[in-house]
């Protein structure tokens, strides 16, 4: 028996499918298994599809609470992990400012 992708929804394991679609037994989401995954993809400020592990260039000065002064243009950031679904997707460590959140459409693919 093939196993079926989880609702992406609530997370629950037991969905099935009905006629094109994959439907969850639980809160009853419909969704196309091939559509989930588009979603979950993240792409910088110029379109390029980002992956974990990339480096990637801040294209605007950032201001950062607490710190005296801005994250500049041209930072490069190394090493970065995505977070699909959060308003700041990409998770990194920046030299002089920590660990941080960043959104993808201030930054562009080294």
């Amino acid at each position: 028996m093939s196993e079926l992708m989880p609702c992406p929804k609530c997370g629950s394991e037991f969905t099935y499918e009905q006629d094109n679609l994959l439907v969850c037994s639980q809160c009853f989401h419909e969704f196309d298994s091939a559509e989930v995954g588009a979603e979950d993809k993240i792409f910088d400020s110029n379109g390029n599809e980002l992956q974990n592990g990339d480096s990637v260039v801040v294209i605007k000065d950032l201001p950062v609470k607490g710190a005296p002064k801005p994250v500049k243009a041209g930072t490069k950031v190394k090493n970065i992990r995505l977070r699909p679904g959060s308003d700041h997707n990409i998770d990194c460590k920046i030299d002089g400012f920590g660990a941080m959140a960043l959104k993808s459409e201030f930054v562009k693919k080294a």
